[in-house]
């Protein structure tokens, strides 16, 4: 449901005729009929063409694909506001910029859209950045934050990050096979908003016992690691692969996501997953801990600080 006011940000997946994820999307109302959509960086072109293709031929609609004129630059940790309250006169406390939130902001000589996001698991924002001006934006904030510590990552530490938080990823964690309820993320449907593609399989789902779940594992050995593929035992017999995997630092161990299955038609619900769990990685049987929450931060409250 993205029909709330102007600024707010919501995260919704979009769903195909059997209710898998056909995209993974942010939707930002940023007027009273426009919207700023944010998708993966390598299906922008697939996804363009989806919505067009989609459109039905009375809806008065333009869509532009903006990739080009517009680059990102994330601001995230807990020094996060600090950094960025040294280059713009924004309010950026709770009150004035809530979570999943985003509104136009002066910083230095350019007019970002600063969206109140995360996907590494602590407080952040996401500057949307003229192309144009993203030398100079990137420059205040790296100076602004000298005295932070602020430092340059890499697409491997955000994998870490977004691991141990429990923040899924298009392609690998949720594919077009794979629905929001079996993924963890029933909270991005709202069947009650009328007709839309997939709703139908979508309710038909939610009526039954879902034999197929996604759950969050974590080795109890921190030696071993894991990057996806992995097979995941229960009780000695196997029941899924690893999707994803990475090293979790705030814990000290890898962990990962994988679906797992039930063949006798009952859920995959909490007492199902009191058992005995192991993932095979190399050869070697590791035992492993699993959950249907992150190992680090399971309530999502760093984000909101």
């Amino acid at each position: 449901d993205i029909s709330g006011p102007v600024g707010k940000v919501t995260y919704t997946p979009v769903a195909n005729e059997r209710g898998g994820f056909e995209l993974d999307i942010t939707v930002t109302r940023i007027g009273d009929n426009e919207y700023f959509i944010v998708s993966t960086a390598n299906t922008t072109v697939r996804d363009v063409d989806y919505f067009l293709r989609r459109f039905p031929a009375y809806t008065n609609v333009t869509i532009t694909d903006v990739t080009h004129g517009w680059g990102m630059l994330a601001v995230m940790g807990p020094n996060a506001r600090k950094v960025l309250q040294q280059v713009t006169d924004e309010d950026l406390s709770n009150e004035a910029f809530p979570f999943s939130t985003a509104k136009f902001m002066d910083v230095g000589y350019a007019r970002p859209l600063a969206v109140r996001m995360s996907y590494v698991g602590e407080l952040g924002w996401e500057l949307y950045v003229p192309t144009n001006f993203m030398v100079h934006i990137y420059d205040a904030i790296m100076e602004a934050g000298k005295p932070f510590g602020i430092r340059n990552v890499g697409m491997q530490a955000v994998n870490s990050l977004r691991s141990e938080t429990g923040y899924r990823h298009w392609e690998n964690d949720l594919t077009p096979d794979d629905t929001p309820y079996e993924a963890g993320m029933g909270f991005g449907v709202k069947l009650y908003k009328g007709n839309f593609v997939g709703r139908n399989a979508l309710i038909a789902q939610k009526a039954l016992p879902l034999t197929k779940r996604m759950i969050q594992v974590v080795l109890k050995d921190s030696k071993p690691k894991l990057y996806g593929n992995e097979p995941v035992y229960r009780d000695g017999k196997n029941v899924g692969e690893l999707t994803s995997g990475a090293y979790a630092f705030k814990i000290g161990a890898a962990t990962g996501f994988a679906y797992v299955h039930r063949e006798d038609g009952a859920a995959v619900d909490l007492a199902w997953l009191d058992a005995d769990w192991e993932v095979e990685v190399q050869g070697q049987m590791v035992p492993a801990s699993v959950s249907f929450s992150s190992p680090y931060d399971p309530k999502n409250e760093r984000v909101r600080m």
